[in-house]
């Protein structure tokens, strides 16, 4: 009768770990690709980057030294729907933290409708430079910014697709003499109606000896951005100081980026309002309580632990925390017998702690 009793408690533990098993993994894949969500946009975006990234794998596999590729992956991008100037502006509004990035934004998308309503009435527009530089530690939204960008530059009417390839040194540069300008130029074309954004640039430049190729891809994305001017987007993004010795590398650089927007690290009171945002979209509750039973203070006083670490990734660092909670707390909930709904959303004080103290002795 014992063993009945047990095999029946064991039975249900695994149930009960199925269950937590599966929420958690639907809610991680719903954080999406930042921590402030997802566009309803963001699906089409996917296919139109995800058709243009199989096409650029075609062309790097069936490339050959005399520059054979395979058909324009720019045509299988979809074009995304236009949104509302003032939505987007809302939109902006509602972004954590960014003020002074906000602010800058803004006068973009003044400048850029006041153009546009110019070339309409049939008024002279002098040349409109959109092309940016992205600067600031990793994980301060420089990403999200781009993306919203080039919606913004969509609904004005002023790129055809509004879609964001992202790509680094490796997306760019080859290993063999030819190849990078075939690499750059398919990422070009994969990003044409859109913004390309290009992290940690700055690596393009490192290399300096013979068999380095990296001076051909900036050659190849200068003539790119020239000759595909009225429907192309540049951001080039990095650390502050290694992005300032990028763009005065090359002289074509400086002429082409004249904008510059500074992302500054998130406040701790910030990070903590990106974690309950985050709570807030998964269905998670933090327990409020006294003391020791405030999950707040708990998260608070976690999150300004890690932020003293300058690897920390100020947001990102923030998701990575989120993510290691939900561990704790279905380790809780898999010792207990009845879970309910209320505690399945749940995250408590001593989840946090647990968290924490296992982050310092890996540490």
């Amino acid at each position: 009768m014992a063993n009945n009793s047990i095999d029946k408690k064991d039975q249900i533990i695994l149930q009960q770990l199925d269950v937590i098993r599966q929420m958690t993994e639907r809610n991680l894949r719903s954080v999406g690709l930042d921590i402030w969500g997802t566009p309803a946009t963001k699906k089409a975006e996917e296919k139109a980057t995800s058709d243009g990234k199989s096409q650029g794998q075609q062309e790097n596999n069936t490339s050959t030294g005399c520059g054979k590729t395979s058909t324009d992956a720019a045509k299988q991008a979809q074009e995304l729907p236009k949104e509302s100037i003032e939505d987007l502006k809302k939109e902006l509004d509602s972004y954590i933290g960014l003020e002074e990035v906000k602010d800058e934004v803004r006068d973009l998308i003044n400048m850029a409708t006041v153009w546009k309503l110019r070339r309409e009435h049939g008024l002279p527009t002098p040349d409109l430079s959109l092309h940016m530089v992205f600067s600031g530690n990793p994980g301060t939204g420089k990403t999200m910014i781009a993306r919203f960008m080039a919606r913004v530059y969509h609904s004005l009417g002023i790129l055809s697709k509004g879609h964001l390839v992202e790509v680094d040194r490796s997306g760019l540069v080859a290993g063999y003499v030819g190849q990078t300008a075939i690499k750059t130029a398919a990422a070009v074309e994969r990003a044409k109606g859109g913004v390309l954004f290009i992290d940690e640039a700055y690596a393009l430049t490192f290399g300096k000896s013979e068999n380095d190729f990296g001076g051909e891809a900036i050659e190849t994305l200068l003539k790119a951005m020239e000759d595909k001017r009225d429907d192309l987007v540049v951001i080039v993004a990095g650390y502050t100081e290694l992005m300032d010795e990028f763009i005065h590398s090359n002289p074509g650089l400086e002429s082409r980026f004249n904008r510059f927007i500074y992302f500054r690290d998130y406040t701790i009171d910030e990070m903590v309002a990106i974690f309950e945002l985050q709570c807030k979209k998964n269905f998670y509750t933090l327990e409020e309580g006294e003391g020791d039973n405030d999950a707040k203070a708990a998260l608070r006083e976690f999150i300004a632990d890690e932020s003293r670490d300058e690897t920390f990734g100020n947001a990102r660092g923030v998701r990575n925390i989120f993510e290691r909670i939900l561990v704790e707390q279905a380790n809780r909930l898999a010792a207990t017998e009845n879970v309910s709904r209320d505690d399945l959303m749940k995250i408590t004080a001593d989840d946090i702690r647990r968290t924490h103290k296992g982050q310092k002795e890996n540490s």
